[in-house]
């Protein structure tokens, strides 16, 4: 029997024909797309690869609001950055006339199920939105890409999962209605200004708007208010009231101060206890996400992308998981000895092996789809010095799941200071356990000296510290992920995507995500007239009711019929406020275009900050695209105009911010001749010499603000060899947006 294996991506079918093939596969090639054939038993299988998404939904008819008239199509045919896929699509539709069964054998997941099924409906019957005959299609389920695992998938085939792709389809018709007409509502709302702008407002990213919104919001109101503390030192430890730490009052400070300064002071409590570490669980996504930002500040969308990369070579199990949890399915104890044949892992795998620790720590979150990310044991090689770190960090945290608890001793000690008690703790690690076994992470410890209950002390010093209030912290990309997740918004999947989305609006700007004026404005705008696409509530519903059709609960005709009747409700409220929202929408536009204002371009035009489709900071013209002149700037900085010109290359000055790095200005021309000498080792005897007056006066341009030092950059490459650096290469004009649709996978 000939059958047909539609894999996800290139590199897992040339895997799946290796696993399967009795002898080696034979590779064939259809216009430049490879696909392979081999034999096992009586069968011929062609594996063929889906390259991602080769169907997208768009509107099949009319102009009539709100539109939900929609339907899969080739998405080669609308969308210009897609056309590569007509040969993959092609290619599987000749290679399909061969056969007569067919197995998905995409990412076992709602999105994998949604491509995999889009293509055997075309090349069985000619049409992707027709009905599928599930008599003649098999499900291959996988978390690893080794033989043994790709094997074992393809002998025990699962039936065709019919409900995963009611869910996912529902998903997808569900967010391309959503997007589709919120982002048109608010682009028909600031045309009424005369204004032609991209905009998108998606089923997630209203809810996540609302949220950093709100916060900025807070932030911006924030009244700082001073407080005092009063501390006590003795033995060097700083002691602080267990009751009333913070002082609003300063005349109840200065009164709590006099009187500590003038007590007798005395131990009244010793406490020590031992407590145990447990070791974290093994990672799902977010977790992963999370930590490679933290100890690697990798973007949790590249962290996606690299182990879905480690994934395909064999190396880790699927990425796209919320479980914590190794059943024992998994045969543990053949991964850690496997691991124990990698020299990096040879030690702490050979001590569990030693110790027969084969159970491990999991964590509460569960997924029915897929185990907690694994390293398989197979041996790594040829990898990026990204997929080194990240691979690094899920296999020693797989390790560690099974090491022993670690210890530490817990102390506090209180003081009595003429009836206030004063408190200090500490702690110390007695036995470092599974702590050796992870380095990526290692507890606070502050050790205590000796005290004796009851003994009579002299502090070293009792003073008053004045502090001020702070206000609310703003999220990072990887903290607000984790707050996604807790609420239930969005998926694993797609809330990176969802984040970069906003980024990509203007909406939002900044490592330390700060909301845009244009951001606030948007928010403004629909939580006075529409407030319910910024609801959670809904968001969440909906997501309930998508789970519910997975599970057989719910039906996917209904949920869709419920959306409809959502969408209708909302935009029947844009009608007749489009004024209303285009000037708040215009407001807030300007005022972030102000904010965005570098300076004067040579053109007359103004040279504004922006932010391309690939998310990178750059400064463009005004005039684009009459004036092509763009600037390179700093990535992850705060980027601000100092109102000056260059009097060398009259480009202008801007001023740096970058967290932990200091502050510094420049000039924006790369060429510029003050920035000749960046990069380059410090010549002493240069040093010395006076500076040519032109030099002199541009000096300010390459010195971080206020110390007269180079800006970081210069530092750290005066420890290296010099190096003469070319010009930077200036960028392109950015291309023309398209319409933002929020598509979320599953």
């Amino acid at each position: 029997m000939n059958k047909l294996i539609v894999a996800e991506k290139p590199s897992v079918a040339l895997r799946v024909a290796m696993a399967l093939g009795e002898s080696s596969p034979q590779t064939q090639n259809i216009n430049g797309v490879r696909y392979f054939v081999v034999t096992r038993a009586a069968d011929k299988i062609f594996v063929t690869a889906a390259a991602g998404h080769l169907f997208t939904l768009t509107q099949s008819a009319g102009n009539k609001v709100p539109i939900f008239d929609i339907e899969w199509v080739p998405s080669y045919k609308v969308n210009k950055s897609a056309y590569f896929t007509k040969k993959y699509l092609d290619a599987i539709e000749m290679v399909a006339r061969q056969c007569v069964y067919f197995i998905n054998a995409c990412d076992y997941d709602l999105e994998g199920t949604v491509i995999g099924t889009n293509i055997i409906k075309y090349v069985t019957n000619k049409n992707v939105n027709s009905a599928l005959d599930s008599s003649k299609v098999r499900r291959m389920r996988f978390s690893t890409t080794t033989n043994a695992d790709l094997i074992e998938s393809y002998t025990n085939l699962n039936d065709y999962d019919g409900l995963n792709f009611d869910a996912g389809e529902t998903r997808h018709r569900l967010d391309w209605m959503w997007g589709i007409n919120m982002s048109r509502a608010l682009m028909r709302a600031i045309s009424t200004k005369g204004v032609r702008k991209t905009m998108s407002i998606g089923r997630v990213q209203g809810p996540t708007l609302n949220i950093l919104a709100r916060r900025e919001n807070e932030i911006k109101s924030f009244v700082s208010r001073p407080y005092w503390k009063i501390v006590v030192t003795a033995r060097a430890v700083e002691f602080e009231a267990a009751k009333d730490k913070e002082i609003f009052d300063k005349a109840a400070a200065d009164s709590a101060l006099a009187k500590a300064r003038q007590s007798d002071v005395s131990v009244s409590l010793v406490e020590a206890q031992e407590r145990s570490i447990r070791p974290f669980p093994p990672f799902d996504l977010t977790s992963l996400q999370i930590e490679a930002s933290r100890v690697f500040h990798i973007d949790p969308s590249r962290t996606l992308a690299i182990a879905q990369s480690l994934y395909e070579k064999s190396y880790i199990s699927y990425p796209r998981t919320s479980s914590q949890k190794l059943p024992a399915t998994l045969g543990l104890p053949r991964i850690i000895t496997a691991m124990s044949k990698i020299a990096d892992y040879t030690q702490p795998a050979s001590e569990l092996i030693k110790a027969s620790r084969l159970r491990p720590a999991e964590g509460i979150k569960d997924d029915e789809a897929h185990p907690a990310i694994y390293p398989t044991g197979e041996p790594p090689r040829a990898m990026s010095e990204e997929e080194k770190r990240i691979y690094d960090m899920i296999a020693r945290r797989f390790l560690s799941c099974f090491a022993e608890y670690a210890r530490a001793e817990s102390r506090k000690i209180a003081l009595d200071v003429s009836g206030t008690e004063y408190r200090a703790s500490g702690e110390k690690v007695t036995f470092r356990g599974w702590l050796d076994y992870y380095k990526y992470y290692s507890p606070k410890q502050a050790e205590l000296p000796q005290f004796s209950r009851g003994e009579s002390i002299k502090p070293e010093k009792v003073d008053m510290k004045s502090l001020k209030t702070l206000p609310p912290k703003r999220y990072s990309k990887a903290s607000l992920i984790s707050l996604l997740e807790s609420k239930d918004l969005g998926t694993k999947a797609t809330r990176a995507e969802v984040i970069d989305t906003l980024f990509r609006r203007d909406y939002i700007k900044g490592s330390s995500i700060e909301v845009s004026e244009f951001g606030l404005s948007v928010y403004t705008a629909l939580s006075t007239y529409c407030p319910d696409i910024l609801a959670e509530e809904l968001t969440r519903k909906l997501e309930k009711d998508m789970e519910d059709i997975q599970k057989g609960k719910a039906q996917k005709a209904a949920v869709i019929e419920e959306g409809k009747s959502i969408i209708t409700k909302l935009v029947m409220e844009f009608n007749g406020k489009e004024a209303q929202v285009g000037e708040a929408l215009m407001k807030g536009l300007n005022e972030s275009e102000n904010s965005n204002i570098m300076g004067p371009c040579t053109c007359s035009g103004t040279l504004i900050l922006r932010r391309s489709g690939a998310g990178k900071n750059f400064v463009g013209c005004s005039n684009w695209p009459k004036c092509t002149r763009t600037y390179s700037v700093p990535q992850s900085a705060k980027i601000v105009s100092t109102g000056k010109v260059c009097e060398l290359c009259h480009t202008p000055i801007v001023k740096v911010f970058r967290k932990g790095k200091g502050v510094f200005q420049m000039d924006l021309d790369p060429a510029c001749e003050t920035k000749k000498n960046w990069g380059k080792p410090r010549q002493p005897e240069q040093a010395a010499s006076p500076a040519p007056v032109a030099e002199k006066a541009a000096a300010p341009v390459q010195q971080v603000a206020g110390t007269g030092k180079a800006p970081p950059e210069a530092k750290k490459a005066r420890k290296k060899a010099p190096v003469q650096k070319k010009p930077a290469k200036r960028k392109k004009a950015p291309k023309k947006d398209e319409i933002g649709v929020e598509q979320e996978a599953a």
